[in-house]
């Protein structure tokens, strides 16, 4: 058996309704880690009518409690700010992982055409027959990368984005 691989599954969808099935089935896919279907309407818009992450909210519930037992030294109060505090960090830590990701969809939908979809899923991929079957029973049309270089694609797009805003930004306006 090969050794596990962190990839990028791109599948492109002409039939929107088989990429939202996909996407179900792809929250089930051994090693997925998080996953996400853009959609491209006719007119041109983009949505991403699902996303999801998995074990998303763990961070936030964790500080929570933490903060809360750390609160027990202050008395009720002390438990009520201390789970305040506590959540509000974590949700803090989702929150960045959560833009971070929403970035790497905008990259990747640049070239979604009209009436299509798009189902992306981050996966440490064991076997690559899963996934495979997973796009051929849908009709999608699959392109697996390595996470690192789909990283360093985005990574590099925000590097871009932030040159061109500060280059607007000093012009004046």
């Amino acid at each position: 058996m090969a050794e596990p691989s962190d990839v990028m599954l791109f599948i492109t969808f002409s039939d929107q309704g088989e990429a939202a099935a996909a996407f179900d089935e792809a929250k089930e896919l051994p090693g997925a880690r998080q996953a996400a279907v853009l959609t491209r309407s006719t007119e041109g818009m983009l949505d991403t009518p699902g996303s999801w992450v998995k074990g998303a909210g763990g961070p936030t519930v964790a500080t929570g409690l933490v903060g809360g037992l750390l609160g027990l030294f202050g008395g009720p109060i002390g438990v009520l700010l201390g789970w305040t505090a506590g959540t509000f960090i974590g949700g803090a830590a989702e929150l960045k992982h959560f833009h971070e990701s929403a970035e790497g969809l905008l990259v990747y939908s640049k070239d979604l055409a009209e009436g299509s979809a798009l189902l992306i899923v981050e996966v440490r991929e064991h076997d690559p027959a899963v996934a495979d079957l997973l796009a051929a029973r849908h009709g999608g049309r699959l392109l697996r990368r390595p996470a690192e270089e789909v990283e360093a694609e985005v990574r590099a797009a925000e590097r871009a984005a932030e040159r061109a805003s500060d280059r607007g930004g000093a012009s004046g306006f």
